[in-house]
């Protein structure tokens, strides 16, 4: 691979590539609702959904631990800083790519033979019944997903090290365009649904793959695949994905604690994932889209010394963090069982059903603040090579999450996995607050986010107030399939534009600032 350098002097400002992956991720987390609705109307909560969420939810879990996870952790900092100070960025790339092609080959096959333990590992609760041999089926199929979108989520790193966000936001769209076409035609044609998505999930690896490469070459990089060695680079890069990859998998544990206590309750396993869904929406729109380009850009700050930049791209990513997911945090726990009504009540998915996510939704929702706030801090970590930390945090938010999960599990059923998975995201954003203050200043809030927190609060719950009269009263003399989604989306607009009015109105959000934002 040639020498790669940068392509432009000075990377996009901030809030562009805060924009750019906001959009895609909005509309690939749209795409996934209207995917999740399908697969509600003509699975519901019956075995084989729960069989299906659960052998996807493998390669998925892998995927988060090596690929986006660890290795793109260590991968990003140490690319970006090798294009800003124009070393052999393409070098480094091609073996980094060499080296984790052998890691995943050798998971896949790996994982084929051991399938049966996979699933007793990630549900139990399926031994002894159906959704076992289905599960095990489906996930022989699905598994090889995790090679292609692995290798997709090292070349989206690259793209986001150069400030070339967009083809990398827009790649997961494919996954839930073609899943939702996959159940159309195997409902019509009268196909196995379960195994049509099956057979569907390694399909759309590969074109995600393939849309990222192009992108990379369009830019102007090439990536060569060469025989896997451990050379110095590759060696730094394993010492500091390690840790990363020990802090992922504990995150994957406390997934897969909430994944053991559900699969015990019939049905659980569908709830709990239809309702991680919904909060996973703003999270993936704010948290994800935050982190993905605030890494690099810290990144490059802190190599070029720029201190009061570093500062500035912290501060104003914490901001815009938490003014787009406390609203949604407050919508979300004040009328989840409307919105999951409209949303999923449907064919095979009933009001029972509704009950069950709802409650699960409100809950999780108590949690966003913390699960997208963390997102931004552990930047400030990775940022600086450092994976341990932010791995010993997470061990203490795992032993949270399994000690609530477990124990009240039996007083309060599938509910103690979602109250255990929130207290452990708020345990976890804690200890990385308090541990970050010893790396330096660069750490530190600035003024003006701790001038906007409490007028974004405040904002917030006039918002909340708002849409909760409006729904308690309007909801029930609303009839009709369009029309509920009208009402839906009238709320949404509505209180949208009355947290916006209010905090503009409070100077939490400056007018100047909505104009730079949209004319960049």
């Amino acid at each position: 691979m040639a020498a790669q350098t940068r392509q432009t002097a000075e990377p996009p400002p901030l809030s562009r590539g805060f924009l750019t992956v906001g959009i895609w991720t909005l509309a690939s987390r749209a795409l996934g609702f209207a995917r999740d609705v399908v697969f509600a109307a003509l699975l519901g909560s019956g075995p084989v959904a729960e069989a299906f969420l659960i052998a996807f939810s493998l390669p998925n879990m892998f995927r988060r631990i090596f690929a986006e996870g660890a290795f793109n952790t260590a991968f990003v900092p140490m690319y970006a800083k090798k294009l800003e100070s124009n070393g052999d960025a393409g070098g480094f790339a091609d073996e980094a790519l060499a080296g984790l092609v052998f890691v995943l080959i050798l998971l896949t096959l790996t994982a084929q033979l051991a399938m049966p333990a996979l699933v007793i590992a990630m549900a139990s609760g399926f031994i002894g019944d159906e959704r076992f041999d289905i599960a095990v089926q489906f996930g022989r199929i699905v598994f090889p997903y995790v090679l292609f979108i692995s290798l997709a989520a090292l070349i989206s790193g690259m793209l986001n090290a150069a400030s070339r966000f967009a083809a990398a936001a827009a790649a997961p769209t494919l996954l839930n365009i073609l899943f939702i076409a996959a159940m159309i035609v195997a409902d019509k044609l009268g196909l196995a649904i379960g195994q049509t998505l099956a057979w569907t999930a390694p399909v759309a690896g590969v074109a995600q793959l393939m849309l990222v490469y192009f992108a990379l070459r369009r830019a102007g990089f090439s990536l060569r695949l060469r025989w896997p060695k451990f050379s110095p680079q590759v060696k730094k890069l394993a010492i500091i994905a390690a840790p990363a990859a020990l802090a992922g998998g504990v995150v994957q544990v406390n997934l897969l604690i909430g994944r053991q206590v559900a699969s015990v309750f019939d049905g659980a396993v569908a709830w709990l994932n239809y309702a991680d869904r919904l909060y996973q929406l703003p999270l993936g729109v704010v948290g994800i889209a935050i982190g993905i380009v605030l890494l690099p850009e810290l990144s490059k700050r802190l190599a070029a010394d720029d201190n009061v930049g570093a500062i500035e791209a912290y501060s104003r990513s914490a901001e815009a963090a938490l003014a787009l997911a406390i609203p949604a945090s407050v919508a979300l726990a004040i009328i989840p069982l409307p919105m999951i009504h409209v949303l999923f009540e449907r064919g095979n998915f009933t009001s029972a059903d509704t009950v069950a996510t709802a409650t699960a939704l409100a809950i999780y929702a108590a949690g966003l603040p913390a699960f997208v706030l963390q997102k931004v801090v552990q930047s400030q970590f990775f940022a600086r090579h450092d994976t341990r930390t932010p791995f010993l945090c997470a061990l203490a938010a795992m032993v949270i999450n399994a000690s609530i999960a477990i124990v009240l599990a039996t007083s309060m059923g599938y509910l103690s996995a979602a109250l255990g998975a929130t207290l452990a995201g708020w345990g976890l954003l804690i200890l990385l607050l308090w541990r970050s203050r010893s790396i330096g200043q660069t750490t530190a809030f600035d003024r003006r986010f701790k001038a906007a927190l409490p007028k974004i609060m405040f904002a917030a719950a006039v918002m909340g107030i708002a849409i909760y009269f409006a729904s308690h009263y309007s909801f029930p003399q609303v009839s009709g399939t369009s029309m509920r989604y009208l009402w839906l989306t009238g709320i949404v607009v509505g209180g949208a534009t009355i947290y916006g009015s209010t905090l503009i109105l409070l100077g939490g959000l400056k007018r100047q600032d909505i104009r730079r934002l949209l004319n960049k």
